[in-house]
C-alpha cells in the first residue's frame, strides 16, 4: 500500500472518532502528559479531564494538534509497533531538525511531521 493510501486511511479513521475517543486513544498510547504537551497545554493533566464525557473541550487549535497526532499515531503504529512509535514521538527526529515531533506538532509543523512520519513508515528515516 502506497503511503498516500496509508496516510488517507489514517486520517479517514480519525475524522470518524469524537475528540474525546482521540484523547483516550492517545493517553494511553503516550501518557496524559505527552498528549497535554503535544497539544499546547501547560497543564499536564487536562487530557484526563479532555477525556472525559462532561469533560472540558480542547480549544480548536488544540484539538487539530489532537486530531493530527492521533492520525501519525495510526501511521506509525501500525508499520513500526507501538513501542517504536512511541519513540518515534519523542525522540530527537533529524527530518524535523532533531526536534521531537511531540515538540514539532506543538508548534503547528504538520507538514514537517507528516514528512518524517512518511520517511519512518517507508524506511527513508535518515537518522
Amino acid at each position: 500500500m502506497s503511503i498516500a493510501t496509508t496516510t488517507g486511511t489514517a486520517h479517514a479513521r480519525t475524522a470518524r472518532l469524537g475528540i474525546r475517543e482521540i484523547v483516550r486513544r492517545l493517553n494511553a498510547a503516550l501518557g496524559a502528559t505527552l498528549v497535554a504537551a503535544l497539544a499546547g497545554s501547560k497543564d499536564r493533566k487536562i487530557s484526563y479531564k479532555w477525556a472525559q464525557q462532561d469533560g472540558p473541550t480542547p480549544n480548536p487549535s488544540a484539538v487539530k494538534r489532537l486530531q493530527f497526532a492521533y492520525a501519525q499515531w495510526i501511521l506509525v503504529s501500525e508499520a513500526e509497533g507501538e513501542h517504536v512509535a512511541r519513540m518515534w514521538f519523542i525522540g530527537a527526529n533529524p527530518w524535523l531538525d532533531h526536534d521531537s515531533p511531540i515538540d514539532s506538532i506543538r508548534g503547528d509543523k504538520y507538514r514537517e511531521t507528516a514528512t518524517a512520519a512518511a520517511a519512518m513508515v517507508d524506511d527513508g528515516f535518515i537518522g
